[in-house]
């Protein structure tokens, strides 16, 4: 089984301000996505990477893998409008080679470590569906239709989800099969696909870590920089 790596960099940014997708903003003189990429990149279970991004931005993104000489990146493809659309690219892309797993990963989570790479690798093949979360520290309220608390779930059930989210090919291609039968589908996450159209399967929790951020607004940037310093420090 290949490990493949599908980087989901479909998104427009416009939460960051920005004309520029976020992706392709700086931390350290380095675009956020080439961080993304290379943390796979230099994995060495890493076998291939798959990137999907809105076509408007191929030019970009093939230059940035040339000047870098990133092999492993074998596809490039172009997202939809939901992130399910960009999921559903990379299944397509392999479909005559499915004895792969796909590992997908928001491009604009620069700092997923070797750790927890490894971790979800390892997971995969002991035949596991993995997600990466995070206890959450805060306690969640669930509210109702009139925007008042309904119920507080135990903050000991409760975890702050991260990517990398992977599964088996033959796993997350049916449950995306069985999703698009349904005339009410709701793009989500692919775990939220995954526990609505195949209910059966579980999904494992690998641990993740405080510093794999998802660069949203613009404050992310600072504190993007400010991990970067610590890393290299």
């Amino acid at each position: 089984m290949k490990n493949v790596a599908v980087i989901l960099a479909g998104g427009s940014g416009k939460r960051m301000g920005s004309n520029l997708p976020k992706q392709f903003l700086s931390i350290g003189n380095k675009p956020i996505i080439q961080h993304s990429i290379e943390a796979f990149a230099n994995h060495p279970q890493i076998d291939e990477i798959c990137v999907v991004i809105n076509a408007d931005y191929h030019i970009d993104i093939n230059q940035l893998i040339t000047s870098n000489h990133i092999p492993k990146v074998k596809h490039i493809l172009s997202g939809g409008k939901e992130r399910s659309d960009s999921s559903m690219a990379a299944i397509k892309a392999y479909e005559n080679n499915q004895n792969v797993y796909l590992i997908f990963h928001d491009a604009v989570r620069p700092f997923v470590s070797n750790r927890i790479i490894s971790d979800v690798i390892s997971e995969l093949q002991n035949g596991k569906s993995v997600a990466v979360a995070i206890p959450s520290s805060d306690t969640i309220f669930c509210l109702n239709k009139n925007n008042s608390i309904e119920s507080v779930p135990p903050r000991q059930n409760l975890r702050r989800a991260q990517t990398p989210q992977a599964f088996a090919y033959s796993i997350i291609k049916l449950a995306y099969q069985n999703a698009l039968k349904d005339p009410n589908f709701i793009a989500s996450d692919d775990c939220g696909v995954v526990l609505n159209y195949l209910p059966s399967e579980e999904i494992f929790i690998v641990e993740g870590e405080e510093k794999n951020i998802k660069i949203t607004f613009k404050g992310d940037l600072e504190l993007g920089e400010s991990l970067l310093k610590k890393e290299y420090n």
